[in-house]
């Protein structure tokens, strides 16, 4: 009689193990880089594009920041290197 106990408290003890509710794993995370001040932005200035293809000719914009005091850090390819470029509103090119 206690055998048939005992497995019967195996047998349904390994059944409510099976029986959890799976922890759920696929979560989708969205973050946003403010490192620094930046924030994204969609689009830059004209200013800044034709002071971007004059120092560097047949340049790529990939993605674009600002900050408050409207300097722009752009992540740029040219010639298929990427790098990352800091310009005022006017264009210049800023040393960081």
């Amino acid at each position: 009689m206690k055998k048939l106990i005992l497995s019967a408290a195996i047998v349904l003890g390994s059944l409510s193990m099976n029986a959890e509710t799976p922890a759920a794993t696929n979560l989708m995370v969205q973050t946003v880089n403010d490192q620094d001040g930046y924030k994204e932005v969609d689009g830059v200035p004209a200013a800044v594009k034709k002071g971007l293809d004059e120092a560097y000719p047949g340049v790529v914009l990939e993605k674009a920041w600002v900050n408050d005091k409207k300097e722009y850090k752009i992540e740029i390819t040219v010639r298929g290197e990427k790098s990352i470029v800091y310009t005022d509103a006017s264009g210049n090119i800023l040393k960081k």
